[in-house]
């Protein structure tokens, strides 16, 4: 975006549907973004990016420049890599515990100056406030839970060896070294440094290029917990246009994490697979969400409005797919669209609003394209479907749909916007066929008085996380649990174990003690053959593993 694009139409054309989300009032007082990205502040994060260039990104509430900020050559993601692995074992080579502690340290510092950083996602994502603050609580719970658990993660592991007793075997988890991360615009507090967290406390060091558009989160994270003890020189910084930077990071990282769309994560692992590095991405998704005929009705369309309309549906996660039981649809629909017509709008940095905006054109024409096509081909506008110039240039109210069918591109194609379309079913077997079909497999929901019926839908549902009688949240902030995607929505996962071990190499170490795995003490090959499968048998037979 451009400061060209920076205008804003405060009255509809003639002829144009006006929108009937209400405005949520700015509070006396309210922060700008001036007030905010001053030039001290500007300085004081970007004092490390390695950039030769000059960038700069724009506020989507009014499309305004925020901050000039370094651009990175491939050079410069050279020297990055080059300080980076420089300064990573010594860091690999602090206790575990050492490290923990920096995260700890860490998560009290984003609670306590939470209000700066909200400032911020606010100021570069458009969202509203109470959106922004997911971030925040996902950032501090990852931070918790690693820095509590990576000594158990990484602590060396004792196995039974090939002879129990005379065999030892240790499994030890060492860094991988430079981990190259990818993050995205959507969440750039989360998908940025909430993903390097475990990377960092596993001994890595890390070059990451957020999106330049909402780069000032992210080199915000990086001050805060330099002042919580990581070394500078182990987080690096890199920043550019995607083609330019991305591929340079990919092809000298010793292990990539990515978050972004299918089509630019099949580039990632292509680039990864060339140099037979490994890699985690976190791609797109068509999240369907099912009401079933025994929901509360009530609380499954205030969630709905959760799951569908968080971050102006600019979420990986969020719903876009509605199933609804033929018995209570029309009770559900009519609570639901009453709940997002009502809808608070806002652009102010405080609480109250209920939804921002979206964050560039190319989402608001992607959203726009969607819905126009659905309506000309036949669907049925229940909520929104209209832009909102006179809040920014770059709001949308958030739309339901009916109506839907093949081949409107709302009904396969991930909107990444506020835009929902609803579907009836009569019968449970056809929900789940409808909702695993997709290439798709991300996130799923499922509302339902019966949790027991919900756990046996859930586990038919192809979908890395599911959760009943909720949107998307439970399952997402469940740290200990896997987070991730099946088919076309990604390879491996964040959270949990898998999220901290993919960070690591498992290295095997075995010592053999008093005799050796050969014929000794005289015996010939054949005794010694006829020794070991006598106890291979002997072992069987007294169940070890």
């Amino acid at each position: 975006m451009t400061d060209s694009q920076a205008s804003t139409t405060t009255s509809a054309a003639p002829g144009t549907r006006i929108g009937t989300n209400p405005v949520a009032a700015a509070p006396a007082g309210v922060r700008t973004a001036a007030d905010v990205v001053t030039p001290e502040v500007i300085a004081q994060l970007t004092r490390g990016v390695v950039g030769s260039g000059r960038t700069a990104n724009h506020s989507p509430f009014t499309g305004e420049k925020l901050a000039d900020l370094p651009e990175s050559t491939p050079e410069d993601v050279a020297t990055a890599f080059e300080r980076a692995r420089a300064a990573q074992p010594a860091w690999a080579a602090t206790s575990v515990r050492a490290r923990a502690a920096v995260l700890l340290r860490f998560h009290d510092l984003v609670l306590q100056r939470q209000a700066e950083v909200l400032d911020l996602i606010q100021l570069e994502t458009g969202k509203a406030r109470l959106h922004a603050h997911e971030e925040v609580l996902a950032v501090a719970v990852s931070a918790r839970h690693y820095g509590r658990t990576a000594t158990s993660y990484l602590k060396p592991k004792r196995h039974t060896g090939v002879v129990p007793t005379l065999t030892k075997v240790t499994e030890l988890r060492q860094p991988r070294g430079v981990i190259g991360q990818i993050a995205p615009w959507n969440y750039p507090l989360e998908l940025s440094v909430g993903d390097a967290l475990p990377a960092f406390v596993a001994g890595n060091a890390v070059v990451m290029k957020p999106d330049t558009e909402t780069a000032l989160t992210a080199l915000w994270a990086r001050d805060l917990l330099i002042e919580a003890g990581l070394p500078a020189e182990v987080f690096q910084v890199v920043l550019g246009e995607g083609p330019v930077v991305g591929p340079e990071v990919v092809s000298r990282a010793d292990y990539v994490s990515f978050t972004g769309s299918t089509r630019t994560g099949r580039e990632v692992a292509q680039g990864a697979a060339a140099r037979l590095v490994g890699v985690s991405l976190e791609l797109g998704g068509k999240n369907p969400m099912l009401v079933l005929e025994d929901a509360d009705v009530e609380k499954a369309a205030a969630g709905a409005v959760r799951a569908c309309f968080s971050s102006a549906g600019q979420l990986c996660i969020s719903i876009e797919r509605l199933y609804v039981h033929e018995s209570v649809a029309d009770a559900f629909l009519e609570r639901f669209a009453a709940r997002t017509k009502a809808m608070r709008l806002g652009n102010s940095l405080a609480y109250g609003s209920e939804m921002g905006s979206l964050v560039g054109e190319r989402q608001l024409e992607t959203v726009t394209q969607h819905v126009a096509e659905a309506v000309e081909k036949g669907a049925t506008l229940v909520a929104g479907g209209v832009a909102r110039p006179d809040i920014g240039p770059l709001f949308y109210e958030p739309t339901i749909l009916a109506d839907v069918q093949e081949p409107m591109a709302v009904c396969a194609q991930e909107t990444f916007g506020p835009v929902v379309s609803v579907y009836r079913f009569t019968d449970e077997d056809d929900a789940v066929s409808l909702a695993n079909a997709t290439s798709y497999g991300l996130n799923a929901s499922v509302w339902t008085k019966d949790g027991r019926r919900g756990h046996r839908i859930a586990a038919r549902l192809r979908a890395g996380t599911v959760n009943i009688n909720e949107g998307y949240a439970p399952a997402y902030g469940s740290a200990q649990s896997p987070m991730g995607g099946m088919k076309d929505s990604g390879l491996g996962r964040r959270h949990g174990s898998e999220g901290i071990l993919k960070y690591t190499e498992a290295q095997t170490v075995a010592q053999q003690r008093l005799i050796p795995l050969a014929p000794s003490f005289g015996m010939d090959d054949e005794k010694y053959a006829a020794l070991m499968s006598f106890g291979l048998k002997a072992m069987k037979a007294f169940r070890l593993r």
